[in-house]
């Protein structure tokens, strides 16, 4: 099996997908950091946070459906790099933000932005069978994840130095360069077939029937329902952990500003960690093992979620908390490698689309209720259930396969 240094090496159309994504990626934390500490300056507001979190993740949700119904339809390469033009003329916008009193415009162009992304993201997932082959497949799926796990320790880093000593409006003028990046590199892709998806026959479009065609087909495969139920088990922790991180840093740990971004920094290490654990162990297991690897790392998530929730040391919550993302990572890589593998080219884009617009649903959700539930009962009792969520869906899933429900496609 190929690599991580050899496909980049070898692979030109894949090393242009992969720059594109790295600056885009660290382009997206410099706008993150700098509009949640533009509106924290202007406001001091926490329901003001949580109306732009919401802004971002409504947005997405309903972006899935179009996005994948163009994606399995028209030429994917330019869909892409319409993404990346559109939301570097909205990261440029954000400069009319730095000095408006009121949150409106925030809201306007951060639900605009997050309404371009999935175009970009769906869009890179569905072309990664054409641009990689059979023995390239898994590490091009390994890298691509383990790479935003680490933009996201990397450009939080720096877009947080960015905005402290260059302002913010330095912050979004890189955010749109990086998009502007990202469109000249998809542009240097190019394939025989080109970067439609394979229709059997032509036909009109039919929007709203080619979603629910996709919808069918992934209801229709046991493995795609199974994968999409590890899917809301991690968004039902993984929402409530936007909210945690900081309670459980200021309020638990009483560690201030410096406690939420070591709980952040060691997520971050553990998603790196089980990224490479990830590749390594889809190089050397069949399907079967596959299946009891996702098992086990996913009781290793909600597990050791439960312990960074009620555990009184911080070194050891961090090192849980580590863990657990290393179970999470392994998961994500080997359930995305099986959807590349036997997710035909014609429901590619629908496939990765609709996962992407549920895992943000069920995370509203969880945002939503995790900090409802703030006000009434302890961060650790609400860390114990998250956790919960996620290790009775490892046994929901261990459960299918068992009793032969989780067949190979």
């Amino acid at each position: 099996m190929t690599t991580l240094l050899a496909l980049l090496r070898q692979n030109r159309n894949y090393r242009y997908t992969w720059m594109a994504q790295v600056v885009s990626e660290i382009g997206d934390y410099f706008n993150n950091i700098a509009v949640f500490a533009l509106v924290m300056e202007k406001s001091g507001s926490g329901l003001v946070v949580s109306g732009v979190m919401l802004s971002r993740a409504i947005p997405a949700v309903l972006a899935g459906p179009v996005a994948g119904v163009l994606l399995d339809r028209f030429d994917r390469k330019r869909i892409m790099i319409a993404s990346d033009l559109i939301r570097a003329a909205l990261a440029l916008a954000f400069l009319f933000t730095i000095h408006q009193p009121r949150p409106w415009l925030l809201y306007v162009l951060s639900g605009a932005l997050m309404f371009a992304s999935p175009f970009f993201t769906s869009g890179r997932a569905a072309i990664l069978p054409t641009i990689a082959t059979d023995e390239e497949l898994h590490t091009a799926n390994s890298l691509t994840q383990t790479t935003g796990w680490a933009t996201l320790t990397a450009g939080t880093l720096l877009a947080g130095f960015s905005a402290a000593q260059f302002g913010y409006a330095w912050a979004f003028i890189l955010n749109s360069l990086s998009f502007v990046f990202s469109a000249v590199s998809i542009w240097q892709i190019s394939t025989p077939r080109g970067f439609r998806a394979e229709h059997t026959q032509a036909a009109a479009v039919r929007p709203w029937q080619e979603y629910r065609e996709g919808l069918a087909y992934i209801g229709s495969v046991p493995l795609m329902m199974g994968i999409a139920m590890i899917s809301v088990g991690w968004a039902l922790g993984g929402g409530a952990a936007q909210i945690l991180f900081a309670l459980f840093g200021e309020q638990v740990f009483h560690r201030g500003a410096a406690g939420i971004g070591s709980i952040w920094g060691f997520a971050g290490i553990g998603l790196l960690l089980g990224g490479v654990t990830g590749h390594m162990v889809g190089r050397r297991v069949d399907f079967a093992g596959y299946k009891r690897a996702v098992t086990m790392s996913y009781i290793l998530h909600g597990v050791t979620y439960m312990l960074f929730s009620q555990v009184e040391s911080y070194a050891a919550a961090l090192v849980c908390m580590m863990f657990s993302r290393v179970g999470m990572a392994v998961t994500s890589v080997l359930n995305n490698s099986q959807l590349l593998r036997h997710t035909p080219d014609r429901f590619r884009g629908r496939v990765f689309a609709t996962m992407e617009s549920l895992r943000w649903s069920v995370m509203i959700v969880s945002m939503s209720a995790a900090g409802i539930a703030s006000q009434y009962v302890s961060a650790r009792t609400i860390g114990l259930i998250a956790g919960a969520f996620g290790s009775l869906t490892a046994l929901a899933w261990a459960w299918c396969d068992w009793t032969g429900r989780l067949p190979e496609p």
